[in-house]
């Protein structure tokens, strides 16, 4: 049983309240439900102490207001007779600091509430009304400030800046890109980038949301709206298979911005700049009507017609000649449904894992979830990550690897591409031969080691004889114990998880996407949102999917389906996490929910789908996989499945180096190649890489 921690007693505002004695004294305050205004003070950054908003007073601490945010509990000194330490919140002195200090912040600020886009939303306007001095003394002219580029994505307005400084410890600490710096001393001090060049981290939106006052703005939304237009909806984010939690403000029809929601336990509150800022692709290149192909080109059409197109080819083929694959943005309701759809026409061709990587429900879900859980990463004291570059597969993952290495004592070795991940590593090899040297290694003389494994490792040909090597690597070196298990699948796309917990995978004589994608292989396909995908002339396409992309351009019928900010739905994250996103605004013109459509289309199949709402579809898809009701949490792998995949004999692999599968981070999926914004930041992204490689 574990020992109970040291707890401190202490009053506030004549409140008892126990807390553990290294909490600040505003952590201590706030236990005690005193509200402590602050800038540059931050949950999740080091402590600055330099905006002195969180004034306090310490009764037998020094005669003057004390910096709450700087001092710990353990720090203070009980009474000459015993009596608890006592903080004040509220007292005269107090106030009076707080007004002297909200009164020094704004004898330089310029008071463009109205026309700054961060009104509304703004701590210091908030804080200037609670804490603040009711005029000013200060006459003279204002400090003036020039505004600097830092990139495509954050706008500057510095006149506003009250040096907090909580971007630049965010870019050196979370980031760790150490992007932004401040230079000049006192009144000359501005806060910049190096040179004025663009920041190069994959995660430089969060600034924007950090600035406690409108100097760092988001520029693509900047004067787009004000925060009280919005409606705001929880969702999930598939830009990655992370699924970070974020919040969807939209007007009207309109997605207008979003942003990330607090959870611990996946993205803690950040999110990586393509979840943020791809918004202009959502309702850019969009496919709004179903589209027929008539001598070689693309017309509009009914749905009926459509349907009636589909109906006809599908009659005509042989079971065996239909085959499905889904894409990396898929919901599981619309999985569950095709699944049922294609099986009920007799076929067993269904794949969607379209990037071709080996992972296989058969051996178990401890064989592609991340076992250790994202938040584990906390937990691990050594990593070894392998065909994978977290930094560019999941950013926000990747500053939680970075959050680990910050406290020391963990090792960290990498096989595969040796690139920037922000923290320092050993370099132990290239490809799989490097692998193989852990295999019967004396396990690491560390309580909770963790093997990583990156697509770049398993989809290739090779990939399910790496991913036995992985698993054997990993029982050798004591990942694989009791109370513990190490084994961490990283993957790319958000449906892939959920795809293979409803078992989307080649049935017995079915074929995987790579055979179905060949020519002469199938008769019809259904292809739900797969773009990453060539698929050869010969089959009769059915697209059905949200963007005039790659899949799009190949089909022979195109049905417009809802993308994930446009439909209510479930989606699976790397580490098996169910998660719900609800639906934040409508799909454009005639286009519908993917499940809705295959209900329609099952109908003129003569294959009717036993649901006829969303509703009944969900209760199907529980009732044939019961995890999926459990939101928010994760069924665990079992440490059998590992022995299983170490048991599994083939060819050894090859010589091979591991390569990341994602080139270009922000082009990988229609909703981001449609999105100008996510255009100049990879045109940026290749420049700075072609300099640092010159």
């Amino acid at each position: 049983m574990a020992e109970a921690k040291p707890m401190t007693k202490l009053l506030v505002d004549d409140v008892a309240v126990e807390v553990p004695p290294e909490y600040t004294l505003l952590q201590a305050c706030e236990a005690a439900g005193a509200e402590i205004p602050r800038f540059c003070f931050h949950e999740r950054l080091s402590i600055a102490g330099n905006c002195r908003m969180c004034l306090v007073e310490v009764k037998g601490g020094p005669p003057k207001p004390v910096a709450s945010c700087a001092m710990a509990v353990r720090d203070l000194r009980p009474g000459s007779k015993g009596e608890l330490p006592a903080v004040f919140t509220k007292s005269p002195m107090v106030k009076k600091a707080r007004e002297g200090v909200m009164e020094f912040l704004l004898i330089n600020h310029p008071l463009d509430c109205p026309i700054c886009d961060q009104g509304g939303e703004c701590d210091l306007q908030d804080q200037a009304v609670a804490f603040g001095f009711s005029g000013s003394r200060y006459k003279e002219n204002k400090r003036a400030v020039e505004d600097k580029y830092i990139g495509p994505l954050v706008s500057t307005s510095m006149n506003r800046c009250i040096h907090c400084t909580r971007c630049v410890r965010f870019t050196a600490e979370v980031a760790g890109t150490g992007d932004m710096g401040a230079i000049g001393r006192g009144e000359d001090m501005e806060i910049t980038t190096y040179l004025e060049t663009a920041m190069g981290s994959e995660l430089q939106g969060n600034v924007a949301d950090l600035c406690p006052v409108g100097a760092l703005l988001p520029k693509p939304y900047s004067f787009k709206a004000r925060s009280w237009e919005l409606t705001k909806t929880d969702s999930i984010d598939v830009m990655d298979a992370l699924g970070s939690a974020i919040r969807v403000d939209s007007r009207g029809r309109e997605v207008m911005r979003i942003l990330p929601r607090i959870n611990d336990a996946v993205n803690e509150e950040w999110i990586s700049d393509k979840t943020r800022q791809i918004v202009d692709g959502l309702k850019t290149r969009r496919l709004d009507r179903p589209y027929l192909r008539e001598g070689g080109r693309l017309k509009s059409a009914t749905w009926n017609e459509a349907f009636a197109a589909i109906a006809a080819k599908v009659k005509s083929a042989r079971p065996g000649r239909i085959g499905a694959i889904a894409g990396d943005l898929c919901a599981a309701e619309d999985m569950f449904a095709l699944k049922l759809l294609v099986e009920s026409l007799g076929s067993g061709s269904l794949d969607c894992r379209q990037d071709g990587t080996k992972l296989d429900p058969k051996f178990g879900r401890a064989g592609y979830i991340f076992n250790p859980t994202v938040a584990g990463i906390e937990e691990a004291d050594a990593i070894m990550i392998i065909g994978s570059n977290p930094r560019r597969e999941s950013p926000v993952l990747n500053a939680r690897i970075r959050k680990r290495w910050l406290k020391g004592n963990l090792l960290l070795g990498v096989i595969g591409e040796r690139a920037d991940l922000t923290y320092d590593y050993n370099y132990l090899g290239a490809g799989p031969e490097s692998l193989a040297r852990f295999i019967d290694h004396p396990p690491v003389e560390k309580e909770r080691p963790m093997l990583l494994i990156g697509q770049g490792a398993l989809a290739r040909s090779d990939g399910l004889a790496v991913l036995a090597q992985a698993a054997k690597a990993a029982i050798s070196l004591g990942c694989v114990k009791p109370g513990w298990l190490g084994f961490a699948i990283l993957h790319t796309a958000a449906s892939r998880v959920g795809g293979l917990d409803l078992g989307f995978v080649p049935g017995e004589g079915g074929l995987d996407a790579a055979a179905m994608a060949k020519a002469g292989a199938l008769d019809v396909l259904f292809n739900l949102g797969a773009d990453e995908i060539d698929i050869a002339p010969g089959a009769f396409v059915v697209y059905q999917g949200t963007h005039g992309d790659r899949g799009a351009q190949r089909a022979d019928v195109i049905l417009p389906g809802a993308a994930y900010t446009e439909k209510s739905a479930l989606y699976v994250n790397t580490e098996g996490r169910v998660q719900f996103a609800e639906r934040a605004n409508f799909p454009p013109g005639d286009a519908r929910e993917d499940w809705a459509i295959l209900r329609a289309l099952s109908a003129h199949l003569g294959k009717t789908l036993p649901f006829d709402s969303l509703h009944g579809l969900r209760a199907a898809l529980y009732a044939s996989h019961p995890h999926f009701a459990k939101l928010d949490a994760i069924l665990p792998g079992e440490a059998a499945n590992i022995e299983k995949l170490a048991g599994v004999v083939g060819a050894a692999p090859s010589a091979v180096p591991f390569v990341s599968p994602i080139a270009d981070f922000f082009q990988t999926n229609p909703i981001a190649r449609a999105s100008a914004v996510m255009a100049e930041c990879s045109a940026l992204a290749r420049g700075l890489r072609k300099e640092a490689a010159e």
